[in-house]
């Protein structure tokens, strides 16, 4: 009995100190558990911020390069635009040259389309050096603005040279199509020269406002050849319906008028009439055959 109660008693010292170690080994887990989830976590939120970071640097770049890109347009803008500036600069008249114009088949306001339209060009070389007339050139503009252009017309060349003191005379042909008729257009005409040194001039002959018109003039051939189908379908009309009323009315028989000549009715007075000129009607002798005849003269023979 004393082993038996020794032995509960160690029983009873010995289950509460492995108790106390288990909870203990439990918690030291947990608290590791815990502290490598914090871990883990503090890990993440650094990715995160790190990520933003890099996301923000890349904005900050991609803003850089739009910026730059603006600002490379802007100075090719500027570029472009002042190489529109020094061609507008070179491109201007000379002071030693005179020009002038004459529309020779139109008004200066009206342009008919479809017809062949021609220009008469003078320029005069007031200077000491020569010039060389090189093309002239047509166009049709934006009425609102005339820098913006819509149909360009052939470029005569001519590479013709004036001499100082000299005067000549050049002749420009174009044609505007029907599209444009009945519409305002801007129109420009430019003759384009240089002289001895190289230097390039543009002189605006003509520069206003037209109205392009279509003519109505001459006789249309596809309206000439519909008026004489029209004309020839009547005429088989007509012919058709003559023919159809004169069969549906038939054949006429004609009899010849016979002249019976004068009759001495009971009513009719004949004593102013002389005696030798009466007619009366007399009863016709029997016709007979030529075989009759011949046969009666024979009979008589033998007689």
């Amino acid at each position: 009995m004393k082993i038996i109660h020794n032995f509960l008693l160690l029983l009873l010292l010995v289950l509460p100190s492995s108790l106390l170690l288990t909870s203990n080994g439990i918690g030291l887990a947990q608290a590791q558990d815990d502290t490598e989830e914090d871990v883990l976590e503090g890990e993440e939120e650094e990715e995160d911020d790190v990520e933003i970071e890099e996301e923000e640097e890349e904005d900050e770049d991609t803003d850089v390069e739009v910026e730059e890109g603006e600002e490379e347009r802007a100075v090719e803008a500027g570029d472009e635009e002042e190489e529109e500036e020094d061609e507008e600069e070179v491109l201007k008249s000379s002071k030693d040259a005179d020009t002038t114009m004459l529309f020779t088949r139109n008004s200066e306001t009206e342009i008919p389309v479809n017809l062949p339209l021609q220009v008469l060009v003078g320029f005069a070389n007031n200077g000491e050096e020569e010039f060389v007339l090189q093309h002239i050139h047509a166009s049709l503009r934006y009425p609102q603005d005339f820098s913006f252009h819509i149909y360009n017309f052939s470029a005569i060349e001519y590479d013709y040279t004036v001499q100082p003191g000299q005067e000549t005379t050049l002749e420009y042909n174009f044609q505007a199509g029907e599209v444009f008729a009945a519409r305002p257009f801007g129109f420009v005409i430019q003759l384009f020269y240089k002289d001895a040194e190289g230097n390039f001039y543009a002189d605006s002959l003509f520069n206003d406002t037209i109205t392009m018109v279509e003519l109505d003039e001459g006789i249309d051939t596809e309206t000439f050849f519909l008026y004489l189908f029209l004309a020839a379908v009547l005429v088989l009309l007509l012919v058709g319906l003559q023919q159809l009323f004169s069969s549906r009315g038939g054949k006429k028989t004609k009899r010849a008028a016979v002249e019976t000549g004068t009759q001495s009715n009971g009513d009719v007075d004949l004593t102013w009439i002389p005696e030798q000129n009466h007619i009366y009607k007399k009863s016709p002798s029997p016709r007979r055959s030529p075989r009759q005849r011949t046969t009666k003269k024979v009979g008589s023979g033998d007689k």
